[in-house]
C-alpha cells in the first residue's frame, strides 16, 4: 500500500482496480460538494461509484481513500496525449470548493484558502517526487474531460503551484505569430486535446479553447481564439518543447 509521508486520515474506498498503466499524470479536482466530509462519505460510498486518492479540505486536513498503486475512479471520460484511461495514469488530488458552472464561473465561486493550498502543494510535491511526474502532466480535470468538467476551476492558484515547483504556468503573454484555425487546432492537439487539425472552427474547437483559456487564467473562456489565446498556444507550446 502507498501512503503519503504527510499527516493524513486514512478513509478506505471500496472504489478501486488494478492499474493499467504506470503513473504519469496528477490531476486535480474540486469536489464541487457543500462540505469536505461529506465529499468524503460519497467518495467511500460504494454505490457511488466514484472515489480519489486523497481529498485535501478547507482546513489543510488531508483524507487519503485510495492508495497510489492502485487506480481510483476520479477522471472519467477522459483523453490526454493519447491516453484514454487517465485513471490508471494518475494519481487524483479533491480539494475542497463548492465550485461553480460556466455561467457563473466566478462570481459565486469560492476561493481556496491559504492554508488548504499550502497543504495541496505539499501534496503534490510528495507524490510528484515519488512518482517522477513532469511539471507539464499536473493538470486539471477541465484538461482532460473539456466541456465536461470546469474543475478545479477558475479561482484556483495555478500560479502559485507553479512558483513552488507544482505544474506549469506562464509568466506573461508576449507576441506571437496569428495563427489560422489549423495552426489553433495543432497548438491544441501538441498540447494534449484530442483536438482534429480539420481547419473549421467547429464545436471541438471551441470547446477545447474554453478548457485552455480556463487552465491559464485567462479573462475571458469563451472559446474564441483572440490575440492572447493564440499567443499563449504558442507559448506555452515552446515552453513545454
Amino acid at each position: 500500500m502507498i501512503r503519503t509521508n504527510l499527516d493524513h486520515v486514512w478513509r478506505p474506498s471500496p472504489n478501486f482496480g488494478e492499474r493499467l498503466s504506470d503513473v504519469d499524470i496528477l490531476l486535480l479536482h474540486y469536489t464541487g460538494m457543500k462540505s469536505g466530509s461529506a465529499a468524503v462519505n460519497w467518495l467511500c460510498a460504494e454505490e457511488s461509484g466514484v472515489s480519489c486518492h486523497y481529498l485535501v479540505d478547507i482546513d489543510g486536513s488531508i483524507t487519503q481513500m485510495v492508495s497510489e498503486d492502485k487506480r481510483a475512479w476520479h477522471a472519467g471520460k477522459s483523453y490526454w496525449q493519447g491516453n484514454e484511461d487517465i485513471n490508471s495514469a494518475s494519481v487524483g488530488i479533491e480539494i475542497q470548493n463548492e465550485g461553480s458552472s460556466l455561467t457563473d464561473i466566478v462570481e459565486n465561486m469560492p476561493d481556496f484558502p491559504d492554508v488548504q493550498i499550502a497543504a495541496v502543494i505539499a501534496l503534490s510535491k510528495d507524490i510528484i517526487a515519488r512518482h517522477k511526474i513532469p511539471a507539464e502532466r499536473v493538470l486539471a480535470h477541465s484538461d482532460v474531460a473539456p466541456g465536461r468538467k470546469v474543475d478545479p476551476g477558475p479561482k484556483f492558484p495555478w500560479a502559485k503551484l507553479a512558483q513552488a515547483g507544482v505544474g506549469v504556468w506562464h509568466q506573461n503573454i508576449s507576441i506571437g505569430n496569428d495563427l489560422s484555425v489549423k495552426d489553433i487546432q495543432r497548438c491544441l492537439w501538441t498540447h494534449g486535446y484530442d483536438c482534429h487539425v480539420s481547419g473549421d472552427m467547429d464545436e471541438e474547437t471551441v470547446r477545447f479553447l474554453k478548457s485552455f483559456q480556463l487552465r491559464y487564467g485567462l479573462e475571458k473562456i469563451d472559446g474564441v481564439a483572440d490575440h492572447a489565446t493564440q499567443h499563449l498556444l504558442q507559448n506555452i507550446g515552446k515552453k513545454n518543447d
